[in-house]
């Protein structure tokens, strides 16, 4: 069995922190933010009693003020106390001043600490009172040359798993029917009611796309299969730029006039080739009973 893993991450204002934590909750982390020190271990207690969890990351920076002086302590304690039980790993996020003024500046934000003598006070405050944090760390991730896009690349390629790196990015693949209303959260859509219409055979009408007899019907069309290809080869080209691009889910969704036949079929097909080219690809026919029989 696997240990269990604690990722703290902690680290300058501004250096990346809530972006880190989005990534790492996309990977499966059980995550939680601004913790107390004190609780700290007994939080840990609990998600080590939860067998659902198998990996948390709990981010603690400077808002949390007084409990630092205490954090180095638990953590110190925790790390004396773990025998080999879980993996604990201290990640540390920092850049330089000029930078982290920059991004205060650019988003006119301030710095927690910055009171009344301004940002680059807050962060040199800032700054001492990390300096243990800092070396107590793993690891630590300097951010000035990283876009957002490239810190959570970076931390999936650090913490993910090659499964991880395959959930990470989805692709959704549906089909529905224009006369119940276009998808709101289609990104791609295709139109195939220029094929002929299952619907109007009478042994067929009853049936779906999911149905041999159906999908043999549309299939035997060859402008079916011509644009099938067309569509095929444009995604394909498309979903690995996609994912470079830092999106988490593509949905494609075919419409036809009902959502029971034609977009089915295609929707079906889709789904069966992208699994067959190892993409992680959730299959949803959201039209197909409603006038069924």
């Amino acid at each position: 069995m696997a240990k269990k893993e604690l990722v703290i991450l902690t680290g300058m204002s501004g250096a990346g922190k809530t972006v880190a934590m989005s990534a790492f909750e996309d990977l499966g982390y059980f995550t939680a933010q601004n913790l107390p020190a004190e609780m700290l271990p007994r939080v840990w207690e609990l998600i080590s009693e939860e067998p659902n969890i198998e990996r948390a990351a709990i981010m603690i920076d400077s808002r949390s003020g007084d409990f630092f002086a205490d954090l180095d302590d638990q953590l110190s304690q925790m790390k004396a106390r773990n025998t080999g039980d879980y993996q604990l790993r201290i990640i540390f996020l920092d850049a330089s001043d000029h930078e982290l003024v920059a991004r205060y500046k650019e988003t006119r934000r301030s710095h927690p600490l910055a009171g009344e003598h301004g940002t680059l006070a807050g962060i040199q405050k800032e700054r001492q009172l990390l300096t243990d944090m800092r070396g107590m760390a793993n690891q630590v991730i300097r951010t000035d040359e990283f876009t957002s896009k490239q810190l959570r690349n970076y931390l999936f390629e650090q913490f993910g798993s090659k499964s991880d790196q395959q959930a990470i990015f989805s692709v959704q693949v549906m089909s529905f029917g224009f006369k119940y209303g276009l998808p709101a959260d289609a990104d791609l859509v295709m139109d195939v009611r220029f094929l002929k219409n299952p619907y109007y055979v009478p042994e067929l009408q009853p049936q779906t796309g999911l149905d041999q007899a159906v999908a043999d019907y549309v299939w035997q069309n060859a402008d079916a299969n011509d644009y099938y290809q067309q569509v095929y080869q444009t995604i394909t080209w498309l979903l690995p730029r996609y994912k470079a691009e830092g999106k988490t889910t593509l949905t494609i969704a075919f419409g036809c006039t009902g959502g029971q036949h034609r977009s089915v079929a295609f929707a079906h097909r889709l789904a069966t080739d992208l699994k067959a080219a190892n993409w992680h690809v959730n299959e949803y026919h959201r039209d197909s009973d409603r006038r069924k029989g």
